[in-house]
């Protein structure tokens, strides 16, 4: 009995810990997972608490249930219209980005080490797929409110690069052991943890969406049932030989992409779940490590990661991005620094130790150096690298509060809150208000009274507005209640000035006294600047044309609707 009691006691300590971490991270710019797996080692058989934890085949089970879960939770929150502009090149980076990375990351640590070559590239392709876990974390806790080309392009490829990363190293583990099949069989294996992992994926997720969709549940069981069904998906897959993180993914995905007021209620739930799975992910392989083990390869092992950090991974970026996809020299150079490494090249080092392969603790405690200097050196220059390579655009603006009033099952009506910190807004009576037709304001909070709005009502600065509407409503809403920081922001990004996509660009020529060419004359002003980027065009592109920026300043699917005139 006490020891059960001592693992209740331990288990809420280190999470609870680990929770409060989360503020010293925002104070001092540490990265969080970084503290989860210094927490982790504290309490291990070396640190504070001396907890001795060297279970690796639980600690592979909790590691797969973690990242499951965390995947699920990406999936879920990956919106389909990004695959537009980041599907086909974040799936090349996560097949042959990472066979390169691991590919040089082996022949070094071959060298490195005085290992054999199939050693070697063990090492590499233990380390060469970047985590969806810090990726998810990293972007996501930062605010870094990156351009989409970018952002979405880093989101599904840590999404997706797990199963070559597996492939590669069973087959290699495969053949340390002498289990090696011929090469029909190895890549009939690779085609299986692919095929089946997406094709089970998008179709059983497509029908656990629709299941979602179609119950009637009490609110806190549409959650379970998600991550119930996201768990089947994971194990029939990997049962039938595909890769079970490609498909909870992508599961994830179709769930998150049929709108319904299960999303509502699943959302918040599963945001809470992945933080305690990267928790509880982290905090074990803490526990498994042994921090002498660790500094007998640390300096060799930091010098693999740096190699990976500054020549593999941007090589692998720059093969596999710049002949075939539009990218710019600055966006591949911010791709190339968050190739960020966290739980699953640990996860991946435990399968040598599992398989029986001769100086297992080498690949783990490589792996586990690796991660600590990518999270410490990558993930804690993440914000100034993103300002450096100029790849932010301004946070939109956004309700202070919002939620579904629960009355439609599709498309349902919600409350949305806003703040008054618009200038141009005092002492305007609201029927003067532009407000998009179908909404109207409930509610109007002053100096915390609550007062009934009419139409002769007049707005205060600080006046709290409740308003009521759709999800189609908020692009109107959020420009009608932009504030004033929000307004010089976006207007020191996007211009002063800013144009209609379907202005002609033979019209916006004679006003301001630019030459074009015959074939430029009809264009509009959406089409130029599209040709100008190379297609696929996305908030935050610019085109450098007669000294004038011209930036795009919103979308509608694929068409440019507004660009900003930025003079400098």
């Amino acid at each position: 009995m006490d020891v059960i009691n001592t693992l209740f006691f331990f288990t809420g300590l280190l999470i609870a810990l680990s929770v409060l971490g989360s503020r010293v991270s925002s104070m001092i710019g540490l990265p969080l997972l970084l503290i989860f797996l210094g927490l982790g080692m504290l309490a291990g058989e070396e640190g504070v608490l001396g907890i001795e934890f060297d279970n690796y085949p639980l600690a592979f089970l909790i590691s797969h249930l973690a990242l499951a879960m965390i995947l699920l939770d990406g999936g879920l929150r990956t919106r389909l219209k990004t695959f537009r502009v980041a599907f086909k090149p974040a799936l090349t980076l996560a097949s042959a980005g990472v066979f390169i990375t691991g590919g040089l990351v082996g022949l070094f640590a071959m060298w490195i080490f005085d290992l054999g070559l199939v050693e070697g590239l063990l090492v590499g392709a233990i380390v060469g797929s970047t985590d969806a876990a810090a990726v998810f974390s990293m972007l996501s806790g930062r605010g870094l409110n990156l351009n989409e080309r970018v952002g979405a392009t880093l989101e599904i490829e840590s999404g997706t690069n797990d199963p070559m990363a597996i492939f590669l190293t069973l087959v290699l583990v495969e053949i340390l052991v002498g289990d090696i099949g011929g090469p029909v069989e190895t890549g009939l294996m690779l085609i299986e943890q692919f095929g089946l992992g997406l094709v089970i994926g998008v179709g059983a997720g497509w029908l656990s969406g629709r299941l979602l969709r179609w119950v009637d549940l009490a609110p806190g069981l549409y959650s379970l049932l998600a991550l119930s069904l996201g768990f089947c998906i994971f194990g029939l897959t990997s049962f039938l030989g595909g890769s079970g993180f490609l498909a909870i993914y992508l599961a994830g995905l179709m769930i998150g992409n049929q709108k319904g007021r299960h999303l509502n209620y699943i959302l918040p739930v599963h945001d809470g779940l992945a933080w305690l799975s990267q928790i509880g992910l982290f905090l074990v392989l803490g526990l498994l490590v042994s921090p002498s083990d660790l500094l007998h390869y640390a300096l060799p092992a930091t010098l693999v990661g740096l190699m990976l950090i500054f020549v593999a991974r941007p090589l692998a970026v720059l093969v596999s991005l710049k002949p075939f996809f539009k990218f710019r020299w600055r966006e591949l150079g911010f791709i190339s620094w968050v190739g960020l490494r966290g739980a699953v090249p640990i996860v991946l080092a435990i399968f040598p130790v599992i398989g029986g392969v001769e100086g297992a603790e080498l690949y783990f405690n490589v792996a586990f150096a690796v991660v600590l200097l990518s999270l410490l050196l990558q993930g804690g220059t993440l914000s100034l690298m993103a300002r450096w390579t100029r790849v932010l655009i301004p946070t939109p603006v956004s309700p202070n509060h919002r939620g579904p009033l629960g009355i439609l099952p599709e498309n349902d009506y919600e409350m949305f809150v806003y703040r008054v910190e618009n200038e141009d807004l005092a002492d305007v009576p609201i029927r003067l208000l532009r407000f998009p037709s179908g909404a109207l304001i409930s509610a109007l909070f002053r100096e915390h009274a609550m007062l009934h709005p009419k139409g002769s009502t007049r707005l205060q600065l600080e006046d709290v507005l409740c308003v009521i509407g759709r999800s189609e409503d908020l692009p109107a809403l959020n420009r009608l209640f932009n504030g004033e920081a929000k307004l010089k922001q976006e207007r020191a990004f996007f211009g002063t000035f800013t144009f209609e996509g379907e202005a002609r660009m033979q019209d916006i020529a004679d006003a301001y006294g630019l030459t074009l060419s015959p074939g430029e004359r009809e264009m509009s002003l959406s089409e130029f600047v599209s040709l100008r980027v190379g297609g696929h065009p996305v908030v935050g592109d610019d085109v450098d044309w007669h000294g004038i920026h011209w930036v795009v300043s919103e979308m509608d699917g694929n068409r440019v609707t507004r660009v900003g005139l930025r003079l400098y």
